[in-house]
């Protein structure tokens, strides 16, 4: 499946980011109940490849399960026999791009100019990631979208929540990397499945 295929069933990528391999099944449970599509695990919580297996495992053929924070080829690599199908970088690396795109994974790198976007695009990024979106504007993605290529997928990321998202949406966006608004370390199943209903109404 490509990434738009995801989007169409939720526009909202959940972003676990310090989530521990002891809760992530249970979060992801009350997730995929709510209609979220896509589930990242940043490289940075505490024992992240885990994470993704356990994911992986128990949400093949129904979820993307993937990485962000994705820094370098060894870690894609990581992801991939994991299981994980999608990687998301906080920067501009074409080489990260290619590596997993040889693994036959849906790339997602961070960008922040026409410059960086254009680059990503034609190391093959499958999406692109606003980041940091509270240093853009609805405005600024609405600029960019005039001159990206028609169909490409604008990821803001960073401060989305319930509030703007209708903005964002106006402006073209694709979808949303979605993180403290969706979940924070020691939320229970209970508290994220409240945030992602109103995530999800919105």
């Amino acid at each position: 499946m490509e990434l738009t295929d995801y989007l169409t069933r939720c526009d909202l990528v959940a972003i676990l980011r310090g989530v521990t391999p002891d809760a992530v099944v249970a979060i992801g449970e009350v997730l995929a109940e709510a209609g979220f599509a896509a589930i990242e695990v940043p490289l940075n919580s505490p024992d992240p490849i885990e994470s993704i297996r356990r994911l992986a495992a128990r949400f093949a053929g129904r979820l993307l399960i993937g990485a962000g924070t994705v820094m370098s080829a060894a870690q894609v690599a990581a992801v991939a026999d994991a299981g994980g199908r999608l990687v998301v970088l906080p920067h501009a690396d074409p080489a990260v791009v290619r590596a997993a795109k040889s693994r036959a994974m849906l790339a997602v790198p961070g960008f922040f100019t026409p410059t960086e976007a254009f680059e990503m695009l034609a190391a093959g990024a499958d999406g692109l990631k606003l980041f940091p979106a509270e240093a853009a504007s609805p405005a600024v993605l609405k600029s960019l979208r005039a001159v990206l290529p028609t169909g490409t997928a604008v990821l803001p990321v960073g401060g989305i929540d319930a509030g703007n998202i209708a903005a964002w949406r106006a402006a073209g966006a694709a979808g949303f990397g979605i993180g403290s608004s969706i979940y924070k370390p020691g939320d229970t199943p209970e508290i994220v499945a409240a945030k992602a209903r109103l995530l999800r109404a919105a």
